[in-house]
């Protein structure tokens, strides 16, 4: 038998003993294609960072045609859910109760003033427990209020509002949807959990079982080894990226603006990334469990919190921006909104493949140096 055919065999059966495992273990195949099912959901349903239905205190001093009219421009926001109060105290009283989120108070002098100047204060007192919420808020609150001013004073016939008419235009995600944004950033924490979880027990997985040994004294080499493991879980990562993907355009009505072969193989960048992280976690650790819980630690949470999936990474302290270049799920997510809500903006893919690539080399090289056909290894 020449080498070749010799390596061959050798490679056929380690990947023939790695599938079987996967169909043998129903673990790893409710990791790829059940979990990915139940991220999803629960993110694209579950969570959402868009601010609707806002309970909101309308108190009306001296109510009049002015007042009943601005009154109905907050009732027809879709962003809030109104309700009248006959005082500030009252309104001020379910404030504190958290009955509502935030106060607008028209004074008895708002027609006065309004009709007057041209102009009209009004009060608005907005719950500052949730600093980011308070922020939305307080945005639509000057939306409503702008726009009504604006109409109103059409109405008057005043064709001249202001020297510079601001029209305010949104790309990439026009409809404002944190829906959008989450979903595929979702998918880079899912191939994270299915390429550095699953792999991570692969050669831990070994030493549990007592068959490393019976791994060492056969011919295989260590190469061989390592991708007859990989290859099995490569595939089954890539599974469960379709799956997101497929769910995110067809369950969420994501927008897929860019190259679906672009976004094919950045995934497959990426994964060979987690890949790496996983297999260089099962030589340190042998046992499953430590596996496991490292996976946990120096992966998905990684992924999940600095990544910038849900939290914006300009927003956080210098040192921890610092800290997010060495999270590969970073750059992967990048792509992931670039891709899915822009299209392909090259500068972006290729600055983040290129470092997604130089990642894999470390990762993967690394592991191959730690992994040895030794006992005391």
């Amino acid at each position: 038998m020449t080498p070749a055919a010799a390596r061959r065999m050798r490679l056929v059966g380690m990947l023939r003993k790695e599938s079987l495992q996967i169909i043998r273990d129903p673990s790893s195949i409710a990791i790829a294609f059940v979990m990915p099912v139940v991220l999803l959901l629960l993110f694209g349903y579950g969570v959402s960072l868009d601010a609707r239905d806002i309970p909101l205190a309308i108190v009306v001093e001296q109510p009049d045609a002015n007042t009943a009219s601005l009154s109905g421009a907050f009732q027809r926001s879709p962003y809030f859910r109104p309700a009248p109060y006959r005082t500030i105290q009252a309104a001020q009283r379910a404030l504190d109760e958290h009955a509502v989120s935030a106060i607008v108070w028209i004074r008895n002098d708002f027609s006065r003033r309004l009709v007057g100047a041209g102009s009209a204060d009004i009060g608005v007192i907005v719950d500052g427990v949730d600093a980011n919420q308070a922020r939305i808020t307080e945005g639509y609150l000057q939306g409503v209020w702008q726009t009504w001013l604006v109409d109103y004073l059409r109405g008057q016939g005043v064709s001249e509002l202001a020297a510079v008419s601001l029209e305010p235009r949104i790309w990439f995600n026009a409809a404002v949807r944190s829906r959008d944004f989450l979903v595929p950033g979702l998918i880079a924490v899912i191939m994270t959990l299915i390429g550095a979880m699953l792999t991570s027990m692969v050669v831990a997985r070994e030493w549990e079982r007592g068959t490393m040994e019976a791994l060492m004294v056969t011919p295989i080499r260590i190469g061989e080894m390592a991708f007859g493991k990989l290859l099995p879980y490569f595939i089954l990562g890539m599974g469960g990226m379709l799956l997101s993907v497929i769910m995110a355009l067809y369950v969420f009505d994501v927008p897929l603006r860019g190259s679906f072969w672009v976004l094919l193989l950045t995934s497959a960048l990426f994964m060979m990334v987690a890949l790496g992280m996983g297999l260089l976690i099962s030589v340190v650790a042998r046992s499953q469990f430590v596996a496991g819980q490292l996976s946990i630690v120096a992966t998905f949470l990684p992924a999940f919190i600095l990544s910038g999936f849900i939290f914006e990474i300009g927003s956080m302290p210098q040192a921890i921006q610092v800290i997010t270049h060495v999270i590969p799920a970073r750059y992967f997510v990048d792509i992931l909104h670039s891709v899915f809500l822009a299209g392909n903006i090259w500068p972006i893919i290729l600055a983040n493949s290129a470092a997604l690539l130089v990642m894999a080399v470390i990762f993967l090289g690394i592991a191959r140096r730690k992994t040895h056909k030794r006992l005391d290894a």
